[in-house]
């Protein structure tokens, strides 16, 4: 199965959930987007060493970097490799200098460990086709009554099924254009959803 080689382009706050954020990984030479909904712990754990900031103690990812380490096991990368349900799933690929070893992990665990080892992050063609979205290079950000289209109080989990395929469409590519990543989240997995059903 071809891999697809992600980066790290950023994280907002979560609008909806109180304490999460949205983790935007960018497909390499592409103009794909997948966004992963994380918790605020997580969240701290990529911007500190992504800032390179150095917290007065080691926080988890960093024991268990240090623990890695010192019984010369490395992380070689870090797939995500299934998106069930809305949720995303990862592997951790290791070697301890004798064999590889497939750990399953949470992706924000995963990426988190992926800075601290150097190693790339990728996903396969069929999670980038189903959970990722398309940033279009128009320049046109858009009316203000498009932005209306999307205010706070659109943030309810049914907020989009009384909108026709089209209008979906039309509403994911606003919310890229807009950066509104986890917006974009919720109208693909609607999308999605409603392809199962047909």
């Amino acid at each position: 199965m071809e891999k697809i080689r992600l980066e790290i382009l950023g994280m907002s706050y979560s609008q909806s959930q109180s304490g999460a954020y949205a983790l935007i990984l960018g497909e390499i030479g592409g103009k794909r987007r997948l966004p992963i909904i994380i918790g605020g712990f997580e969240a701290q754990a990529i911007a500190i060493e992504l800032e390179k900031m150095k917290p007065a103690r080691p926080l988890t990812h960093d024991l268990l970097k240090r623990v890695a380490d010192a019984f010369n096991i490395t992380v070689h990368e870090v797939i995500i490799n299934k998106f069930f349900e809305g949720v995303f799933y990862a592997q951790l690929i290791c070697f301890d200098g004798k064999q590889t070893i497939e750990i399953d992990s949470r992706t924000s665990d995963a990426v988190a460990l992926a800075i601290r080892f150097k190693c790339p992050i990728y996903t396969y063609e069929s999670i980038m086709s189903s959970a990722g979205v398309v940033v279009q290079e128009d320049k046109d950000k858009g009316t203000e009554d498009d932005q209306e289209w999307f205010s706070p109080e659109d943030e309810g989990e049914n907020v989009f099924t009384e909108s026709s395929d089209e209008e979906l469409e039309q509403l994911i590519q606003k919310a890229v254009e807009n950066e509104e990543y986890e917006k974009a989240s919720k109208i693909r997995d609607e999308i999605n959803r409603r392809k199962k059903s047909k």
